[in-house]
């Protein structure tokens, strides 16, 4: 809850001095012992706390998605496994979750804006692909998905040139080495997001390979983020779309 929320829900007597005090504190973190909860996340930067479900035991991420859920009524998060999602569904039914991007959402209806186009070299990166489409879908932005374009048939991506030039930002995943993003920035205006994936033989080095080559890319208007990271890329996907909205 906001501070001004607060404030007028003391004001009208709907809440008392010690619950509007606990609320403002909450504001800032909720201290649950083994996590602190940022509820100011979204007020301070734009975007609510997300939830990296990987290794954490059930009875805090249980917790900790519970007590995100209570204050925004939507969470989002990733990397989670069936099992955690049969867990959450017992005090959320409504939860959602996607095998193939591993997301763990409970959403809020709202607007997608926009136009992010997320390209990958081939059908093994969707994995990755989806992590980034659905992140930057549950904050609220258009995305387009274009799979299965990569360099060795490069007349695949010649022929989606139109939902290139249509976009205001391309999220481009690929494995192997990695050519697709300099490729795919040398026919786009607007900036590429190149995500290596760890999709690859045995010098890709688990991405490794597909990282350098995006790193030392001569394309220009290339960002690059780490091996595997969907989240990271449809994040920043998100911030650059809106910005070219507002």
């Amino acid at each position: 809850m906001e501070i001004k929320q607060i404030l007028e829900k003391l004001i009208k007597d709907e809440l008392t001095i010690e619950e509007a005090e606990n609320e403002i504190k909450n504001n800032q973190y909720e201290d649950l012992g083994y996590a602190k909860i940022d509820h100011n996340r979204k007020e301070r930067i734009g975007q609510g706390e997300v939830v990296f479900c990987e290794g954490k035991p059930d009875k805090f991420l249980s917790k900790i998605y519970m007590t995100i859920y209570n204050e925004n009524k939507e969470v989002l998060g990733t990397r989670a496994t069936k099992q955690q999602y049969e867990l959450l569904k017992k005090d959320i039914p409504n939860i959602k979750y996607d095998e193939i991007s591993r997301i763990l959402k409970i959403e809020n209806d709202k607007e997608k804006i926009g136009n992010i186009v997320v390209c990958t070299g081939g059908t093994a990166d969707i994995p990755v692909a989806e992590e980034a489409a659905q992140t930057a879908e549950f904050f609220g932005n258009y995305v387009e998905r274009v799979y299965d374009v990569g360099v060795a048939g490069i007349h695949r991506i010649l022929s989606q040139r139109e939902k290139l030039d249509k976009a205001n930002c391309i999220i481009v995943i690929a494995g192997m080495e990695g050519a697709l993003a300099s490729v795919v920035a040398g026919l786009s205006k607007v900036p590429v997001i190149a995500v290596p994936t760890s999709i690859g033989y045995g010098a890709n080095f688990g991405g490794l390979a597909a990282l350098l080559s995006m790193l030392n890319s001569c394309s220009n208007g290339i960002s690059v983020v780490n091996i595997d990271n969907g989240y990271g890329a449809g994040y920043i996907a998100s911030q650059i779309n809106k910005l070219k909205l507002s």
